[in-house]
């Protein structure tokens, strides 16, 4: 039997991790990340300028969930879940279901008010999941890109 185990993100985890993040990242059709984009990101982790949790099957880093909090003007702080990403070969074994209820469960220890998180409306394996676990309350996202 397979044994699942979600977790912080260890130091042993970086290339492991950041072959996880690439791949969400191509999933989305994201070019190829600027020099130093990895780095970055992995340095903000570890200084909890951002958060991430990784799904293990049998010590194997399968899946991650990157997340941060910010203030709220109609209730106490809300979690944002940024990036969620399993790797192909491990879907369908509950990795991204319990990623997700393990943010929700530092949300709510943290004080969070709620949990939410967006998709591609094209992300129709990805949707099957969300509407299991939460809420589509009908809101349409708008992106207005700086640079």
């Amino acid at each position: 039997m397979t044994a699942l185990t979600i977790g912080p993100l260890q130091s042993a985890d970086r290339e492991a991790w950041e072959h996880l993040f690439a791949g969400y990242n191509e999933f989305y059709g994201r070019p190829t990340m600027p020099d130093g984009f990895y780095d970055h990101a992995w340095v903000r982790f570890q200084r909890d300028e951002l958060h991430a949790l990784g799904a293990r099957l049998d010590e194997h880093l399968v899946g991650i969930a990157h997340f941060l909090t910010h203030a709220s003007t109609t209730a106490a702080d809300s979690c944002y879940l940024q990036d969620l990403f399993t790797a192909p070969e491990a879907r369908g074994q509950g990795a991204a279901r319990a990623l997700i209820a393990a943010v929700a469960t530092w949300a709510t220890d943290h004080g969070c008010s709620r949990l939410y998180w967006s998709t591609h409306e094209s992300n129709a394996t990805a949707r099957r999941l969300y509407d299991q676990v939460a809420e589509n309350r009908g809101f349409i996202l708008y992106s207005l890109p700086l640079t």
